[in-house]
C-alpha cells in the first residue's frame, strides 16, 4: 500500500510524538510510525525531571493539563556528603525557574492521547520498519502493519525512534562521526511504594558510592543506587536493596528516605555518546536517535525536546516558504545545546560516583568539590542553570506557538 505524507516521524517516544503535535499546530501532516506496542512505549519507566523550558513547551503546545495537576514543582535540590544535605535554591538563583517531576510514561501517556485526538495517523506494532532514498526529494519509510506492507513516501523523515532504532544505522558508512563514553559503573533503580521523605530531590556522594532520592508521585519513591556496570539484578533481595539505600542516604540529621514494597527494580549501564551530524539528506535524527547522557544530569528528555522544537521551527520555514536555513543548520543549532549538556551531565557524574580506580586523593577532591560548590553562590548559580535548562535555542513563536 502506498501513500504519501509531508514529514515521516519514526519513533513514538517524546520526541516523536512531540513532533508530530508542533507539525499539526501548523498544519504539517505527518504519519507516525512504532515498532512497540501503545502499552509498551507508555509503560516504560524512564526519566522524570522536566527543565522548565520543557514544561512550558508542553502547555504552549496545549498538552499540560495532566502535568499542571499531577507534576510535582520543585523549587531546588539536595547535595548530600559526608553525612550532611545542602539546599541549592534553583528558583533563587535562576530568577524564577524550577524542575518539574512528571515522569516519561506521564508525557507519553498524554502526547499520545493529543495525536489520537487530530485523527493523525499513528502506527504502533508495526514490524520490518525500514528507511530508504534518504538522499533524494522524496524519502520512504516502509514497514508492515496487521496483513498489509506500506510504503510512505515523504518530504521529510524524523529519526525519533531511540538509540536502538533503525534510522542511524540508516545513514551511509563514514558520514556520521560517533563521540562515546562509556562510564565503569551503572545505576540499580527501584520504584517503592513509599511516600517521599524529601520534597526535593536528593543527590548523594557516599563511601560506597553515589546514591539518587528522587519521586513520581506523592505515593511513589524513585530511589537508584551505583552498582557495578555488570551487576545483575538478581544478586540484590529488596531487603539488601533497602540496607544499601539507607546507609548511604541517612544524614546526620536523621533524614532517611522512607521503605516501601519494591515495585519495579533493575539495574541500567551509563553511558555518553553523540552522532553528528544529526542529518543526512532528508534523514533528520531527534532525541535518543543521535545521542544519549548518563541519567545524573536529568537531560534525556529535555534534550528530545530542544531538538524537535529546532525541528518543528525548521520545517514551518520550509513549508511556509520554502526556506531552508534552518533545515540546512538544524544538526549544528542542536549540536551546541547537545554538547552542553554532555558536559554537565559528566561533571555531574564524575563528581557524583566513585570510580573503581579512584585513589584516596580523587576522593577527597571530590569532597572539596561538593563543598566548592555548596558554599560558593557562584558555584551555585552554575548548577542551578544548567539544571533547570539553558534558554531555548529557538523561540516558541518561531515553531508557531
Amino acid at each position: 500500500m502506498r501513500f504519501t505524507t509531508q514529514v515521516g516521524i519514526v519513533g513514538a517516544g517524546p520526541a516523536g510524538l512531540m513532533l508530530g503535535h508542533l507539525l499539526h499546530l501548523n498544519g504539517i501532516d505527518s504519519v507516525i510510525v512504532e515498532n512497540r506496542s501503545r502499552e509498551y512505549v507508555i509503560d516504560r519507566v524512564r526519566a522524570g525531571v522536566l527543565e522548565q523550558g520543557t514544561v512550558d513547551l508542553l502547555h504552549a503546545m496545549g498538552v499540560g493539563d495532566n502535568l499542571q495537576r499531577q507534576g510535582l514543582r520543585h523549587d531546588g535540590l539536595y547535595i548530600s556528603f559526608q553525612g550532611q544535605r545542602h539546599h541549592i535554591n534553583l528558583v533563587e538563583l535562576t530568577g524564577g525557574k524550577a524542575i518539574t517531576v512528571y515522569g516519561q510514561n506521564e508525557v507519553v501517556k498524554d502526547l499520545i492521547e493529543a495525536r489520537v485526538a487530530t485523527s493523525r495517523p499513528l502506527y504502533f506494532e508495526a514490524d520490518h520498519v525500514s528507511v530508504d532514498a534518504l538522499d533524494s526529494s522524496s524519502p520512504v519509510i516502509r514497514f508492515r502493519h496487521g496483513d498489509a506492507d506500506y510504503e510512505l513516501h515523504c518530504d521529510v523523515i524524523a529519526g525519533c525512534d531511540g538509540f536502538h532504532g533503525v534510522c542511524r544505522p540508516s545513514i551511509p558508512t563514514g558520514v556520521l562521526t560517533s563521540y562515546e563514553r562509556v562510564y565503569p559503573f551503572g545505576w540499580l533503580g527501584i520504584l517503592a511504594e513509599a511516600a517521599p521523605s524529601s520534597d526535593e530531590l536528593v543527590y548523594t556522594l557516599h563511601e560506597r558510592g553515589f546514591a539518587l532520592f528522587s519521586m513520581r508521585s506523592p505515593t511513589i519513591t524513585r530511589l537508584y543506587l551505583q552498582v557495578p556496570p555488570d551487576e545483575t539484578i538478581e544478586r540484590w533481595s529488596d531487603d539488601a536493596i533497602w540496607q544499601e539505600m539507607l546507609t548511604r542516604m541517612t544524614t546526620r540529621d536523621g533524614w532517611k528516605p522512607s521503605v516501601g514494597r519494591i515495585v519495579q527494580k533493575g539495574v541500567t549501564p551509563m553511558r555518553s555518546f553523540v552522532a553528528a551530524p544529526m542529518r543526512f539528506g532528508r534523514l533528520f535524527l531527534a532525541g535518543d536517535a543521535a545521542h544519549i547522557v548518563p541519567p545524573t544530569g536529568a537531560k534525556g528528555l529535555n534534550l528530545a525536546a530542544s531538538d524537535v522544537l529546532v525541528l518543528a521551527r525548521a520545517l514551518k520555514a520550509f513549508y511556509e516558504s520554502g526556506q531552508t536555513e534552518w533545515l540546512e543548520k538544524y544538526s549544528d543549532v542542536c549540536l551546541r545545546r547537545v554538547w552542553k549538556a554532555q558536559r554537565f551531565s559528566w561533571w555531574m557524574t564524575s563528581t557524583l560516583h566513585r570510580a573503581p580506580d579512584e585513589s584516596a586523593f580523587d576522593h577527597q577532591r571530590q569532597i572539596a568539590d561538593l563543598d566548592y560548590l555548596t558554599s560558593s553562590r557562584a558555584a551555585m548559580t552554575s548548577l542551578a542553570e544548567q539544571y533547570v535548562g539553558l534558554p531555548a535555542e529557538v523561540s516558541f513563536e518561531s515553531a508557531g506557538l
